[in-house]
């Protein structure tokens, strides 16, 4: 019993959480700072770090670099022993080389651009989820399972996500030694929620099949499956991993249904339902939120989690003891189960296709 008072009578320890809380990924960015608060919650009442309470400093970098890199000094300023960010690669990539200045440990906690990890201006880079190269053999190794040859149709973010996700996908495809012809690459900014001049491109190339690479799941994805849907086009729609959230299929409607993507966390399917560390997060978040976390949710909260275990494991708050301790560590207990990270840093993932069927995602096999 003593632990848990004495982690309340220490001075906090302050937590940084930049994440877009407006705009067209606000709603998404809102759930995952929730889901830290969650972790948050859970390790306080276990008795905190070191001895301390930890204390939650979020902001909102309204998926734009300038505001992140604005809200990167402030919290450095603020003395915050690591900062959890990440949502839109290049907001990541703007504030890396700011935190590494300032000392403070950078954790990434959803952004895909495989520069995150290889830019010497975060020699000390961890990041959760999965990268572009991870995603782009999945994608890569299911359209091998259907064709061998095609035409293919990309609409694509015009940013390092998404020009990186692509670029990914077409060398997977070539080193798999398949023979697809790309009729359009078709590539739209961040924000863009009319794809009427793309859909009917696509419709008029007649493709095989269609890779839509799009990360504003709050507006941009949903809006693009309601105007593919519209035009009536029959090539089968695929979405980059880990774009399809439940909130896409709950805004895109029957529009959701049918298509076809993957990722990595769901929280009712095997390994996750069984695994006691996922069960107290469910559990939590149910109780604090009200609702059923999403695989967005999980990565922030089990990225506090994993820099929680670390500092404790090496009784310290310092960057490059606690950095050690993850990069090319096994943690055990997570909420992804026991998890390994890569000497650059990355954390290794289980996928699982999936498809959507009257509204719900529907794990093959």
């Amino acid at each position: 019993m003593a632990a848990p008072r004495l982690a309340h009578a220490a001075t906090p320890i302050g937590i940084g959480v930049i994440i877009p809380l407006s705009g067209g990924a606000g709603r998404q960015g809102q759930d995952v700072a929730n889901a830290v608060q969650c972790m948050a919650t859970l390790i306080n009442d276990a008795g905190g770090v070191l001895g301390r309470r930890l204390e939650l400093l979020i902001r909102d970098d309204e998926s734009t670099p300038a505001i992140g890199v604005a809200k990167a000094n402030e919290l450095a300023s603020a003395g915050v022993a690591v900062v959890l960010e990440g949502w839109n690669s290049p907001v990541t990539l703007a504030m890396q080389p700011i935190l590494a200045r300032a000392d403070v440990l950078d954790i990434t906690m959803i952004s895909k651009a495989d520069p995150i990890l290889a830019s010497a201006a975060n020699p000390l880079a961890i990041r959760l989820n999965s990268a572009n190269a991870q995603d782009a053999k999945v994608i890569a190794d299911y359209l091998k399972s259907r064709m061998n040859a095609g035409r293919l149709v990309f609409v694509t973010e015009n940013d390092a996500y998404g020009n990186g996700a692509q670029h990914g996908i077409e060398e997977e495809t070539k080193r798999l030694g398949l023979s697809y012809d790309i009729v359009k690459t078709l590539k739209f900014p961040f924000p863009q929620t009319d794809f009427r001049v793309e859909v009917t491109s696509i419709h008029d190339a007649k493709p095989d099949a269609v890779i839509v690479i799009d990360a504003n799941e709050g507006a941009g994805l949903p809006a693009f499956l309601q105007q593919y849907v519209q035009a009536r086009i029959d090539a089968p729609l695929i979405c980059t991993v880990g774009t399809v959230s439940p909130s896409v299929i709950e805004t895109a409607g029957a529009a959701a249904n049918g298509l076809i993507s993957a990722d990595i966390y769901f929280p009712e399917t095997e390994p996750f339902a069984s695994n006691r560390e996922n069960q107290r997060f469910v559990a939590q978040m149910q109780k604090q939120f009200k609702t059923m976390p999403d695989k967005y949710m999980a990565l922030g909260a089990a990225a506090l989690q994993v820099w929680a275990k670390a500092a404790a494991k090496v009784g310290s708050l310092d960057r490059k003891a606690v950095a050690e301790a993850i990069r090319g560590q096994d943690i055990p207990g997570t909420i992804f189960g026991d998890v390994r990270f890569s000497a650059d840093g990355q954390m290794a993932h289980h996928y699982a296709i999936f498809t959507v069927r009257a509204g719900k995602i529907v794990v093959a096999g």
